[in-house]
């Protein structure tokens, strides 16, 4: 994969993370000229010549690095190691876009840690979408060699890129080390690179999940003989949103037959593509929020032509406000998916027993509601704005927070209650396309299902 400041994708970040992609260096031509023009500036210069935060005005004569040390603090669970090393992809790519005016030398460091399976021990809680600074103060220090690295080859998934030919030399396993000069520091730090590759993780993700929903809405369609005509051309062109087109021209394909044995169906199927449409419009905005920040030099200061340029582009607002209106989307989408395997339970839709059941009385796969609908009240939790909220610290100058840390946090624990309803759904309606079985134990026909729609390891 190789990374050049201006074309990373969600579905990149994601491979490198989890499927072993190796990445290389287009050009540091970006970097270095930042890095050259930051060398002349003179004058106050945040970060640079000054202290951060309230002590933006304190001129430091010899600024040392512990702004990297006083900055490494967090709590709660370590993340995963690939979360930590897409945090790694994006934070180099942003770097490749130049601005940043870091010396460039650190970028092919950067690559030779991705690639060697070095990742810094990040913890969960820290950061508030104005930058990840304990989390990059972190890896700075692995660089430096004051804090060891966590260190495990990158795993290769099932549609990783190919592994390396046999005879491939094995990869020089020595820590990766860089001797940050006091002026890189807060350069190196100033980024919410951690909190993108969540949310990337989180979009390529959820894409396979929302394509997933139409595969299990399809069979449901069948079970319970629903009507087509909803899904017609003629409809989705007399309300031309993009997603619910979409979704309806699928789910069309998927169809076998123009089934229609009542005149208006519930709204599970009426207005499926409507709903889902929406969610997946929601997830494409999300998407570009995310990939344009990827791309982005959203340093603090910027350098830029032959000045430092401060600013406030490393506010998280556009990214968290997608991410809160996705989650939004992804509750209605699971409701939905409740709403018919509520029908697939009842034998006016299904002409089979109630429950699914093999003979009156029984239970059948009664219970499927009652993980279904625990796992749509996460869903809600978790959809829970954090955009509403705000913080005030470093005495008053810092005097607003995004929150998107949490939204990419919450995104991804959104993967698994959504998976969870769609496979009750997923399990009912191949009861109700099947012969129904004696009662018996569901656990295992619903992991089949969450494999079915998932192929991937979790987040």
């Amino acid at each position: 994969m190789e990374l050049d400041g201006a074309g990373l994708t969600c579905a990149q970040v994601h491979d490198a993370a989890y499927g072993g992609a190796r990445v290389t260096i287009a050009s540091l031509d970006r970097a270095r000229a930042a890095w050259a023009t930051a060398r002349e500036l003179t004058g106050p210069v945040y970060g640079r010549s000054t202290g951060v935060g309230a002590n933006r005005g304190v001129i430091l004569d010899k600024p040392g690095l512990d702004l990297l040390r006083s900055h490494v603090c967090g709590a709660g669970p370590p993340i995963p190691a690939a979360r930590a090393r897409a945090m790694l992809v994006v934070r180099l790519n942003q770097l490749l876009a130049g601005g940043s005016g870091i010396d460039p030398a650190v970028l092919p460091v950067l690559a030779e840690a991705i690639n060697g399976g070095f990742t810094p021990p990040i913890q969960t809680y820290g950061a508030i979408g104005t930058g990840d600074l304990g989390a990059l103060a972190t890896t700075a220090l692995c660089l430096l060699g004051e804090l060891p690295w966590h260190h495990e080859p990158p795993p290769l998934s099932p549609d990783a890129t190919p592994p390396l030919p046999p005879g491939t030399p094995p990869i020089d396993a020595a820590e990766p080390r860089f001797p940050f000069a006091p002026e890189d520091a807060l350069p190196f730090i100033s980024s919410g690179a951690a909190t993108l590759a969540d949310a990337a993780i989180a979009c390529h993700r959820l894409r396979l999940l929302l394509e997933a929903v139409i595969d299990v809405a399809a069979m449901s369609f069948t079970a319970v003989g629903a009507s087509a005509e909803p899904l017609a051309a003629a409809v989705q062109e007399a309300r031309p949103h993009p997603g619910q087109a979409a979704v309806a021209a699928r789910l069309r394909g998927l169809l076998t037959q123009e089934l229609a044995t009542r005149v208006q169906d519930p709204y599970g199927y009426r207005a499926f593509a409507q709903v889902h449409g929406a969610a997946v419009d929601a997830l494409d905005r999300a998407t570009a929020a995310v990939e344009i920040d990827l791309n982005a030099a959203a340093e603090n200061p910027l350098i830029s032509g032959s000045l430092a340029w401060h600013n406030g582009n490393f506010h998280s607002a556009p990214l968290a406000l997608a991410l809160d209106a996705l989650r939004a989307a992804l509750v209605q989408t699971a409701q939905l998916s409740t709403a018919r395997l509520a029908t697939l339970m009842d034998p006016a839709y299904t002409g089979n027993h109630p429950f699914l059941a093999d003979r009156p009385g029984s239970s059948g796969a009664l219970i499927l509601e009652y993980v279904a609908q625990d796992a749509l009240a996460e869903l809600r939790l978790l959809a829970t704005p954090v955009t509403t909220g705000t913080a005030v610290i470093s005495l008053g100058t810092e005097d607003h927070a995004g929150f998107a840390t949490q939204a990419a946090r919450n995104a991804l624990r959104c993967l698994e209650p959504l998976e969870i309803v769609l496979a009750c759904e997923r399990t009912a309606a191949l009861r109700a396309l099947n012969t129904p079985t004696p009662d018996r134990p569901l656990t295992d026909d619903l992991t089949t299902s969450r494999h079915a729609l998932t192929p991937h390891p979790p987040p």
